[in-house]
């Protein structure tokens, strides 16, 4: 099937959709919200179908997608918002001091299943490009760009689009976008210093054993055998809340007083943000059973665990990723409470 009718230059619906997952993981990139990039890709597609009569073809349907898209997102960026993990706001908390104060739900970078935004692709180095552009630290480093700079980064570095095709994109010229370009990653240099995840794709021996450790030890509620999975300079984080934790000692204090309520948790796997993620469920006391507590992302370097991203918003997240709404006494989902 051909994307465009060259006689008419009419566009197909269904050719369109063929384009759907790729353009809510530029969307994402772009905005940071997983709930906003799929409402950023439903207008562009609403948008593309209402003018599909002046698409003429002398562009490809994917490039005309694109500066829709394009378009949607910058308009919904011209408030000035940008979205951030707790570590982008404040100093670390210590634990003596530690306070769960919550942010409204735009303030926070949000976690997104994989398989909404990265295409199923047979290229392996363009599928292990596509998971590192998703990575919570490569996210947030792009949230420090104004948006016409974040356009042209994601585009020229990301998707590997030419200057030329940009420049056509945003009505520019190619030494403004090549400007752009080299003044954003000026500013991706300046954020330096974070530890960068080194995830394998697929999830090599050491990491796969790692995390194994990780679940034992979780669901054990064995902090000893967490600590010795931890790096020093771990951090947790937990959005709402712009609480973070920095190192061992603080993150298993707290999950010893304040977080007493997950032992017994029982953890199951996801893809998210392109990295190792768990489906956090933990012991529901009044109905038993468990439920839902949060989305855990982590971020692992040099045989640790640098980072757990611990996003507690589950009744909007867990729906996204297709997650029971509560387990029985046994860890099953419950499938009266399946999420959609």
């Amino acid at each position: 099937m051909t994307d465009v009718s060259t006689a008419t230059g009419a566009v197909d619906s269904e050719a369109m959709e063929r384009y759907r997952t790729e353009l809510t993981g530029y969307c994402y990139r772009m905005l940071g919200s997983s709930f906003e990039a799929e409402d950023a890709v439903q207008d562009t597609m609403i948008r593309a179908w209402r003018s599909r009569d002046k698409f003429e073809g002398r562009s490809s349907l994917r490039s005309w997608l694109y500066r829709i898209a394009t378009n949607v997102c910058l308009d919904l960026l011209s408030a000035g918002n940008k979205r951030a993990r707790p570590v982008d706001l404040s100093a670390a908390t210590p634990l003596a001091q530690a306070a769960l104060s919550p942010r409204p739900d735009h303030t926070w970078l949000e976690p997104v299943p994989d398989a909404r935004v990265i295409p199923d692709v047979s290229d392996p180095a363009e599928r292990a490009v596509a998971k590192e552009s998703v990575r919570l630290a490569f996210m947030a480093a792009l949230q420090d760009l104004p948006p016409k700079q974040r356009v042209v980064l994601i585009l020229r570095e990301v998707l590997a689009w030419r200057a030329s095709e940009v420049a056509e994109l945003l009505d520019t010229t190619v030494a403004s976008v090549n400007s752009a370009l080299q003044r954003a990653r000026a500013t991706l240099s300046e954020r330096g210093g974070e530890r960068p995840g080194e995830v394998s794709d697929p999830l090599d021996e050491e990491q796969q054993k790692l995390l194994e450790r990780y679940v034992a030890a979780f669901e054990g509620y064995d902090m000893a055998a967490l600590t010795a999975l931890l790096h020093e300079d771990a951090i947790m984080t937990m959005p709402p809340f712009d609480l973070w934790l920095l190192g061992p000692s603080d993150m298993t204090g707290f999950m010893t007083t304040a977080g007493a309520g997950c032992a017994g948790s029982k953890l199951f796997p996801v893809e998210v943000n392109g990295l190792p993620g768990f489906a956090h469920y933990k012991p529901d006391p009044e109905r038993g059973g468990y439920s839902p507590w949060a989305v855990q992302v982590l971020e692992l370097s040099e045989g640790r665990i640098a980072a757990m991203h611990c996003f507690l918003d589950t009744q909007r997240f867990f729906p996204l990723f297709g997650l029971a709404g509560r387990l029985d006494a046994d860890g099953q989902p419950d499938e009266a409470e399946q999420g959609e």
